[in-house]
């Protein structure tokens, strides 16, 4: 068993400590905001993640995982102390590493033993040495440390099934002994484990991110040449994926890609290459496809529609993926203002989003669920594809519109089973022509 403390309990910093307290080791996740520590200690999470009220609760009973806002007490007799904080975007992209530099200087006026100070948080490429050199400087007198950056991989919505099945465990350090601690620790997960410096771990992060926002760029890209010539995109990604070396991930063609961290990762990335000198050329083409796609479902209520004021618009699904209450950067919020903006008559349902969504889009009407949604609706649009929505009972949809139009920004229906049961439908890339109409032979 070893002694962790944790930094920061958002989604990275919450499902570590949860994850590593699971695995048998002593772990104190501190933070300072006091209510959310406060209602950590009741049982209440500050996230929605499944599975994690679950193993938080478990190991809080057991023993194993506490929490605090008490840097000395969080430090006492710790052996691993990882960094889990934010890094927003800043105002030309670059990532704020305020919350990062208070840590890591808090850190050095509080430890009071050894410690290997391990990067959790997506940092800059360089973050490392930064670190490294604040605590350095903000020791109230020397005591021995080492800085390993190890970054995150989680995915929303299935992040504790990433944490504890990883693909592969990433770190980065100078001292190759701090390295080899670190590795120790996560040797139980069973996974590759790749030791570098702490630089080329920290660019890792970056470029593995910017090639998963790549590819869904891409696939939205061939999208729009499929609606322009025929073609169904969604079987131009299946037999795409089934070469091993394209892969069949990320090539679902949509809204595009939302969320705290491709957005943020990309914009971060650019800004590193063009202040270092570079012309990043595909990172801006990805973030302008992507941008692109906010406007689609709106586009395409219009076809059908035609003037879209006094229409009553449902939005189906909030958060920026499934399995979250996630809303950053969620493509829902920006179709829901553009249709406002059009003067339509905007209603919302998701499962778990709604409560936030009150305070970022307080003209949308929240409906009570997707019949209520559904009830004297002119259109549905799907942005987010929650699971009960691909297991609603049509029908019953159809009877209650004023008139059946479904425009789906995540292609969790087909068309031809739309069309027979009555229903206008325009999906994405779906083989439909420039007019929007079903392409015939």
């Amino acid at each position: 068993m070893k002694n962790i403390t944790v930094i920061g309990v958002g989604y990275v910093g919450l499902v570590t400590a949860a994850c590593f307290s699971d695995l048998g080791n002593n772990v104190t996740a501190l933070d300072i905001n006091e209510e959310r520590i406060k209602n950590l200690k009741d049982g209440i999470m500050p996230i929605y993640e499944r599975g994690l009220q679950e193993l938080v609760t478990r190991n809080a009973a057991a023993g194993r995982l506490h929490f605090t806002t008490v840097y000395a007490d969080a430090l006492k007799d710790a052996e691993f102390v990882f960094i889990a904080v934010g890094t927003p975007s800043g105002v030309d992209g670059e990532a704020d590493l305020k919350y990062v530099q208070s840590a890591a200087e808090t850190i050095a006026k509080s430890m009071s033993s050894p410690v290997i100070v391990i990067n959790k948080s997506t940092v800059p490429v360089g973050t490392g040495d930064w670190v490294a050199d604040i605590i350095r400087r903000n020791q109230p007198s020397p005591i021995p440390f080492s800085v390993v950056s190890c970054p995150e991989f989680l995915r929303e919505g299935s992040a504790i099934a990433d944490f504890m099945n990883p693909a592969r465990t990433v770190l980065g350090s100078l001292d190759e002994d701090a390295a080899e601690k670190v590795a120790q620790l996560h040797l139980p997960l069973r996974a590759p484990i790749v030791i570098t410096d702490l630089r080329t771990a920290e660019m890792i992060k970056y470029a593995s991110n910017a090639f998963l926002a790549t590819k869904i760029s891409f696939i939205n890209e061939i999208a729009n040449i499929c609606e322009a010539l025929g073609a169904d995109v969604k079987e131009v990604a299946s037999g795409m994926g089934y070469d091993p070396r394209i892969g069949n991930r990320f090539l679902d063609a949509g809204l595009g890609y939302g969320g705290s961290c491709f957005p943020k990762d990309v914009k971060a990335l650019t800004y590193m290459a063009t202040v270092q000198g570079r012309h990043p050329q595909l990172l801006h083409a990805v973030m302008e496809i992507n941008a692109d796609r906010r406007s689609l479902l709106v586009e395409k209520a219009r076809e059908v529609l035609g003037e879209l004021e006094g229409k009553k618009i449902g939005i189906l699904g909030l958060t920026f993926k499934p399995d979250t209450d996630d809303l950053r950067e969620a493509p829902a919020l920006d179709v829901a203002r553009k249709l406002l903006a059009e003067g339509a008559h905007v209603r919302a349902y998701d499962p778990v989003g709604m409560p936030g969504a009150k305070e970022l889009i307080p003209d949308v009407e929240m409906a009570e669920n997707s019949y209520d949604l559904a009830q004297d609706s002119h259109a549905l649009l799907i942005c987010t594809e929650w699971n009960e929505f691909k297991h609603l009972n049509m029908n019953r949809i159809h009877d209650v519109m004023e008139t059946p139009i479904i425009v789906d920004g995540r292609n969790i229906y087909e068309p031809d089973m739309m069309g027979r049961m009555g229903f206008s439908y325009r999906g994405v890339g779906r083989g439909y022509g420039p007019n929007g109409e079903p392409v015939k032979d």
